[in-house]
């Protein structure tokens, strides 16, 4: 009889490790607290809008054609490379830079701003294009079992990458490029990371090798959540079975195992084998009662910066919008430095802005446009009362009108806010920290909770704070080496596609 794994939690990790289990022959069942699949990769539909909720582009396509691959398909995801990548607004510069893959493109933007910029981009990128390449599978994509085989591996990385483990981002940056406007835009890779560039270690410049060289980004046709919708899709043929609005709250132990999970209504989920998709740390507190991931412990840890997001339906077009969109204001490092530990609002925010019915005409109606509004800002440790949120809303929306020439707040048609209470209760998202565990050296690669349990030979994680990271294709990557420590460890049960789909 095939082995029962049960996976809590549907975001891209678990729905990628319940794909791969599945195909292997395990038997998959699902529970998750929200009341659609998705985790943070999820949707809101209102007033006719459609809103992708949380990650809205990728890079590293072929995680996902991997993915698919493994479980003997062809992907079926219409992904768009996305060109330019996005655009970049400074508060003192009307148009925006456009930020291309063509250096040559990339050169005209920041012609008189940048001497020699295609020459020391080359230089940047190179350095960058080598460091991904020579820890692509020495340390990203592998399983540790102990601290000692981290050493060992950081060992066989190449001595000259040593100098970015020491330097900032920003650090780096200021060594390899002279305006600011450079600097800033090459940065905002840490902000993908939920994380500032002056906290960031400079090895996460590779980022910027992922994004202008190596793959670029990416979004999907139809919308973000159709990676979720397809993935689920895939799961009920092959008869894994989903429960929603159910949340995970204590758990029974024989020995050392997992003998089962208990939800809010005391009902009790059973199976062979367990994996965790919710965050692998603050789980470990919350649900297991680890006494070294209680709450006072984890507040200790380095987390990523919290979503305050907009969802707004606007009637017109805005010309001024590409699909990705940064808006910066003025001092950049005082923001940068500061505004994350703060109790109160910023008054002049640095968002990002999402048009994606710029590709996806659907997720509006007819002349209209739909946004995605993000804003990073301090998580609960530091801002727990969010009373002021419309005000900064507000704030938000007006400087966005002033500065793309459109007047939102007459036209907007629809409207929908997301604290960081609100993210943390819709997700499990720890005190609001979107991203989970930020990405420091000493939380990274062996460094993170473990995807093995460390007490339970029958519980496993995926997810964001676990091996090896946060990011969609990062994800992806975890959800093969969690699959990779359950055949280890228990053994393929058969290796036929059980729903009878095709293989490649």
């Amino acid at each position: 009889m095939a082995k029962k794994v049960l996976i809590i939690g549907t975001g891209l990790g678990g729905l990628a490790t319940a794909l791969r289990l599945s195909s292997r022959g395990f038997e998959v069942e699902m529970v998750e607290k929200h009341h659609q699949a998705g985790g943070r990769l999820n949707q809101i539909k209102q007033d006719g809008f459609t809103f992708d909720t949380g990650p809205s582009f990728f890079s590293m396509s072929y995680e996902f054609d991997e993915l698919f691959e493994d479980c003997g398909l062809n992907n079926p995801l219409q992904m768009n490379e996305l060109d330019p990548v996005y655009s970049v607004y400074f508060s003192d510069r009307k148009e925006p830079f456009l930020i291309y893959k063509d250096l040559k493109k990339l050169a005209k933007e920041f012609e008189g701003i940048e001497d020699n910029f295609e020459e020391k981009a080359k230089a940047y990128l190179k350095q960058a294009g080598e460091l991904f390449h020579d820890t692509e599978y020495v340390i990203v994509k592998r399983n540790y079992d102990s601290i000692l085989q981290y050493i060992t591996s950081l060992i066989k990385v190449p001595l000259k990458h040593t100098p970015l483990l020491v330097r900032s981002i920003w650090q780096e940056l200021n060594r390899r490029f002279d305006s600011q406007e450079v600097k800033v835009i090459f940065s905002l890779v840490a902000f993908f990371l939920g994380d500032t560039p002056f906290q960031t270690p400079a090895v996460y410049s590779l980022l910027n090798y992922t994004e202008l060289q190596h793959d670029g980004y990416y979004n999907i046709q139809g919308g973000m959540y159709k990676i979720t919708e397809t993935i689920v899709a895939l799961l009920k043929e092959r008869g894994v079975k989903f429960h929603y609005d159910t949340e995970i709250k204590s758990f029974e132990k024989t020995n050392d195992k997992i003998s089962g999970f208990i939800d809010q209504n005391d009902k009790k989920w059973t199976a062979d084998l367990y994996v965790s998709n919710s965050d692998a740390a603050s789980f470990r507190g919350l649900v297991l009662n680890r006494k070294k991931f209680q709450e006072k412990k984890l507040d200790k840890m380095h987390w990523t910066l919290a979503p305050f997001t907009i969802y707004l339906g606007v009637q017109g077009k805005i010309d001024k919008l590409h699909h990705h969109n940064y808006f910066l204001g003025e001092n950049f490092e005082a923001y940068a430095s500061d505004i994350f530990k703060t109790s109160v609002s910023p008054k002049k925010p640095y968002y990002y802005v999402n048009a994606s019915s710029q590709s996806n005409p659907n997720a509006a109606p007819e002349n209209c446009e739909n946004l995605f509004i993000l804003c990073p800002v301090p998580d609960l440790r530091f801002k727990p009362d969010w009373s002021d949120r419309e005000e900064l809303a507000d704030n938000i929306i007006k400087d966005l009108s002033e500065r793309v020439e459109f007047d939102l707040k007459a036209n907007t048609l629809t409207r929908k806010i997301l604290d960081p209470i609100d993210w943390m209760e819709k997700f499990n998202l720890y005190k609001g920290s979107g991203l989970g565990l930020a990405h420091g050296l000493n939380q990274v690669a062996a460094l993170r909770p473990k995807n093995k349990d460390e007490e339970f030979k029958n519980l496993y994680y995926v997810g964001a704070s676990t091996t090896p990271g946060t990011g969609l294709p990062i994800v992806v990557i975890g959800s093969k080496l969690v699959t990779e420590r359950i055949e280890n460890d228990h053994g393929i049960p058969h290796k036929t596609v059980r729903s009878g789909l095709q293989r490649v």
